[in-house]
């Protein structure tokens, strides 16, 4: 029963370091771009909080496949495929998951404002100093938030992981597919207690999150 547990947190948390990666530099960009692209982007970001997670799951599969096009690039470099794999389930997750990492830090990165970063100017800090000493201490609670929802987030998938990875044990075996597993062969004892592992975790979660934007608010 512990197989699912392990492998929902790698994935997570690889999945939240691969999104602190790639997000916060797009979200740097969103909270101070002037381009009329960016409501395009920002639409584009946030299309994984409105796609039914089978439908975001069907074209990931489409284009991961050993006949997609990133799929068949990968198997010719690599021999292997990225569907039903544990690195195809990264990938997807940080499509899936991008929103929750995005959205957080933009947000974090506005609330900064302009005062402290034209200040760190004037001192002569170049701009990846500027963000590097200034804007990122003071954007704290926006990475704890984006932590903390990318890796819930991320541990409490199916459909995408299903459509992408399958039920492979100990690859793609994730606590949500082990659960529906459990109830398909009527094991509700073991899904029960996967199920309230996650229900708390869930809580906790949002405990913490709630209390962060509170504490920011009240400062």
């Amino acid at each position: 029963m512990l197989g699912p547990v392990w492998l929902s947190v790698k994935l997570a948390a690889v999945t939240v370091v691969v999104l602190l990666a790639i997000g916060t530099p797009l979200a740097w960009w969103l909270a101070w771009t002037q381009s009329r692209t960016r409501a395009f982007v920002e639409a584009l970001v946030a299309l994984p909080l409105v796609l039914p997670p089978t439908v975001l799951g069907f074209y990931l599969l489409v284009l991961l496949g050993p006949a997609g096009a990133i799929g068949g690039f990968w198997v010719a470099m690599t021999g292997s495929t990225l569907t039903f794999s544990f690195t195809g389930l990264v990938i997807a997750s940080v499509i899936y998951s991008f929103p929750f990492v995005v959205q957080p830090l933009q947000t974090a990165f506005e609330g900064v404002g302009r005062g402290p970063l034209e200040a760190a100017a004037t001192l002569g800090a170049g701009r990846l100093e500027s963000f590097l000493r200034v804007a990122s201490p003071l954007a704290v609670r926006g990475y704890i938030t984006a932590i903390v929802l990318g890796f819930a987030h991320t541990l409490g998938e199916f459909g995408v992981v299903l459509m992408v990875g399958g039920n492979i044990p100990g690859q793609t075996r994730v606590i949500s597919i082990a659960i529906y597993e459990h109830v398909e062969t009527l094991a509700y004892d073991r899904a029960n207690i996967l199920s309230a592992g996650l229900l708390a975790f869930s809580f906790v979660v949002l405990l913490v999150v709630y209390t962060i934007n509170r504490g920011a608010r009240f400062r």
